[in-house]
């Protein structure tokens, strides 16, 4: 008896955070298709309302309309929830409220939100995500309030502020919804290409959305010294870094005669930076990703694919599943027994897991990619930038996005769905994960490489 209610257990615990996705996704679908909530007064049909609150509640970023124009206040606020929510996690939001009405937290539900975050370890589990409420609302409110020297002056006090406290949380969630449709459809802030009251908060707070929970709690207990981080801690930063300069590099290679043309050097930079932060998962853009070089949309392909950091507010396969493969292979060139990192050896078990979510993630978009250009005929290129997008949760799109058809808006509904919950997660919570048996088949060797 006692075996089965831990198999059960074993199995539901991923499934719960599943089953939690959706009842906010159908929740928050059913609320966005009444005439309250659009602009116009007018009923939305399902499969907009499906395909916007996935991708609110998924904190993605891809629409079939756009959020200004056709969605009212109501509606908008109700998506800002819904990102809100997706971005810290339904049990997370959960545990916050049971601790509020200061109910006791029981061992499942700490159990759910460890896996829900991603973290190591269940004890402090419950003061961390208090830690990650209070983080995410003072880096929330600074980002704000930096934006509405940008917003207020154009916009009015009230409808400025607004403005500054959707985007704030839009981009620390790494949501990429934005409002400003009111200077034309989908344009994003391709307007602001060089402001720094723009650039500079919706980065940071990209970036900070993107570490993760644990990440923040580490750096400001050991008050910013390296040395005394822990191991994970440093693989995320030095990932992160790498990945934020050298993609700003790329971009400027590629892109500065191609989406950039006719910027001043220092727009050029800006906009190679934001490129390269907003592809891992946030999904605001500064020049129009439909007139990026092939190469561009190639490499912003790759980024969106790695993404953010475990237990944050990003998706992708995560920066530690990229750089545990990256130095596994390096160390297996080298003829090493191994990747050593830090002074520490990466087990062996988390390069299985770290090589089984890029070839699942890697399955998932491509197959996608086949059924959708099989059915509807659309460019290959454009299409593997929307599945990437898709199941890296990150928002960005050539503009493809508004000619899918039936079939490939419900496979983008279900990348967004699959990327957010976390593709093998999702796949266990349907599989008992059973003991290594102490009697094996024999080994075999296969010729590879």
């Amino acid at each position: 008896m006692e075996k089965r209610k831990i198999k059960r257990y074993g199995v539901n615990k991923t499934r719960t955070i599943a089953l939690n996705f959706m009842a906010i996704i159908l929740i928050g679908a059913c609320l966005l298709t009444l005439p309250v909530s659009s602009r116009d007064g007018q009923w939305t049909d399902f499969m907009t309302a499906l395909f916007t609150a996935t991708s609110a509640s998924c904190v993605t970023g891809l629409v079939l309309v756009d959020t200004f124009s056709h969605w009212s206040l109501f509606g908008q606020i109700l998506i800002l929830v819904m990102i809100q929510i997706g971005g810290l996690g339904t049990i997370a939001i959960r545990i916050l409220l049971a601790t509020f009405l200061r109910r006791n937290i029981t061992l499942k539900a700490r159990n759910l939100l460890q896996e829900s975050i991603n973290s190591l370890q269940i004890g402090g589990i419950v003061r961390l995500i208090r830690q990650a409420l209070k983080g995410t609302i003072l880096f929330e409110a600074a980002g704000a309030f930096v934006m509405a020297f940008y917003f207020v002056p154009r916009l009015g006090w009230q409808r400025g502020i607004y403005y500054s406290i959707f985007h704030a949380i839009s981009a620390f969630c790494n949501a990429g919804f934005d409002l400003m449709g009111y200077q034309g459809e989908y344009v994003s802030f391709v307007s602001a290409v060089d402001h720094p009251l723009i650039n500079i908060p919706i980065m940071a707070l990209i970036i900070l959305g993107g570490l993760g929970f644990i990440v923040w709690v580490d750096v400001w207990r050991h008050k910013f010294r390296f040395r005394k981080f822990q191991f994970h801690t440093k693989l995320v930063l030095t990932t992160t870094a790498v990945l934020v300069v050298g993609g700003a590099a790329v971009f400027y290679l590629f892109e500065a005669d191609a989406s950039m043309a006719g910027l001043s050097l220092n727009g050029k930079v800006y906009a190679s930076f934001f490129a390269s932060v907003t592809a891992r998962t946030a999904g605001f853009n500064t020049v129009d990703t439909a007139l990026m070089s092939e190469g561009g949309k190639l490499f912003n392909i790759v980024l969106m694919f790695i993404g953010g950091s475990p237990g944050s507010t990003a998706g992708g396969i995560k920066t530690t599943s990229i750089a545990v493969i990256f130095f596994y292979m390096i160390a297996y060139l080298r003829g090493k027994q191994g990747a050593e990192v830090f002074g520490r050896r990466i087990s062996d078990d988390t390069v299985r897991k770290a090589v089984t979510v890029f070839v699942l993630n890697l399955f998932l978009a491509l197959g996608a990619v086949l059924i959708i250009n099989g059915v509807e005929k659309l460019p290959m290129l454009d299409l593997m930038f929307e599945a990437f997008s898709a199941i890296g949760t990150v928002g960005m799109t050539t503009g493809l996005t508004r000619d899918l058809g039936t079939v490939g808006r419900v496979l983008i509904i279900a990348l967004m769905f699959l990327g957010r919950v976390g593709s093998m997660s999702f796949a266990f919570s349907f599989y008992e994960r059973k003991p290594v048996p102490k009697i094996q088949l024999p080994e075999v060797e296969v010729p590879v490489g």
